[in-house]
């Protein structure tokens, strides 16, 4: 199985620009022809949150057009730009999501490698939460599954990244979401967004994976007295190889863009 993460695509209308600079419209037109070259095709797509930049149904509308190229099941979450209400109207079609539910949690079982989505939207904040409620239900469905190999996603990283600035908006109840993922040995992977940048930590057991944005990055510093800047370093993608249960799950950085033809080494 060949599954690919894209996060943070602050997708706009198209021919508005992200901060009047980038064109995160065309960042993801290029993302989605990046996904569709791959041979084979991936199985899936997912995307850990910041689906769009201000949460409107105009920019939703605008990602569900482009997402619409995709021949492969694509499962969303929602981040700290995105609306729930928004986010559900614009992809009636993705019946994964629950309905009328609070958050926007849910389970996928229909590939060789099972899928877990958790919502960690606080509407109003940049941080965000997995409620207790959540890791409840959290820990009930990997107790169902206990042989089954698992991915877990959200938006918010629950392990510091090392970046100070970051760190401060990152994941409330992460101690909590912990001791769940502790207990529970199939999970292969932590995938998250929010942080721009390619981050790889052992969490809680489980190495927890930070993907980098499809349009711009943040600037990695490790200086206390940063707020914070971002930077138009090369859009990317991960690609997640799952090779069966004694080789389990392989993970690399795709660079999306034209860096030219593949070079032969004699």
């Amino acid at each position: 199985m060949i599954l690919v993460q894209i996060t943070d695509m602050h997708v706009k209308a198209s021919g508005v620009l992200y901060k009047e600079k980038v064109d995160t419209h065309a960042h993801m037109a290029r993302a989605i022809d990046h996904i569709l070259a791959f041979d084979p095709l991936p199985d899936a797509v997912v995307a850990t949150g910041d689906l769009v930049d201000a949460g409107s149904a105009e920019e939703y509308a605008a990602l569900e057009t482009l997402t619409a190229r995709l021949s492969m099941p694509v499962y969303l979450i929602p981040g700290n730009h995105d609306d729930r209400a928004a986010m559900c109207a614009a992809f009636p079609g993705h019946d994964y999501l629950p309905a009328a539910a609070e958050t926007l949690d849910y389970v996928i079982d229909a590939h060789p490698i099972r899928i877990i989505g958790l919502d960690s939207l606080i509407p109003g904040e940049v941080g965000g939460i997995i409620r207790d409620t959540q890791c409840d239900w959290l820990d009930e469905t990997l107790a169902a599954a206990p042989e089954t190999p698992t991915i877990l996603m959200l938006h918010h990283p629950p392990a510091g990244s090392g970046v100070p600035w970051l760190d401060v908006i990152g994941l409330d109840n992460a101690d909590r979401l912990g001791e769940v993922v502790a207990r529970h040995g199939q999970i292969q992977r932590v995938l998250c967004g929010h942080d721009h940048r390619p981050i790889q930590t052992l969490w809680a057991g489980a190495l927890t994976i930070t993907g980098p944005s499809t349009a711009h990055q943040f600037v990695l510093t490790f200086d206390e007295d940063s707020s914070g800047r971002w930077i138009t370093e090369p859009p990317a993608c991960l690609i997640h190889r799952w090779l069966g249960p004694e080789r389990g799950l392989v993970t690399h950085t795709s660079y999306i863009g034209d860096y030219g033809p593949p070079q032969p080494f004699n």
